[in-house]
């Protein structure tokens, strides 16, 4: 399922449609999470799918990462990501500010 799925449609005066602007959820540090270092060839869609098995999650590691390059699934080479260690709370918050 699309996380896209909950966000409203909206159509303007004229007849055209777009969606609300998503929000994401703020992603408080768990000891838990897991802290990585990229090397050549990362991208956060791989990183999704080896830590969470589904590799669209990586709008996650991206959320919690803020300083990431914008729009890109290629993190700088060198730096630390954080990996946080449970994706479900993410999801279920990133669906409770999207769905008032």
């Amino acid at each position: 399922m699309s996380r896209y799925s909950n966000i409203p449609v909206v159509r303007t005066e004229d007849g055209i449609r777009y969606q609300e602007v998503t929000r994401y959820p703020e992603i408080p540090e768990d000891e838990n999470d897991t802290y990585v270092i990229t090397t050549y060839g990362d991208r956060l869609d791989l990183l999704a799918n080896q830590y969470y098995r589904d590799w669209s999650l990586y709008w996650i590691i991206a959320a919690a990462n803020p300083k990431l390059p914008f729009n890109s699934l290629y993190p700088t080479l060198g730096v630390q990501l954080r990996i946080p260690a449970y994706p479900e709370d993410v999801i279920n918050s990133f669906n409770d500010i999207n769905n008032g």
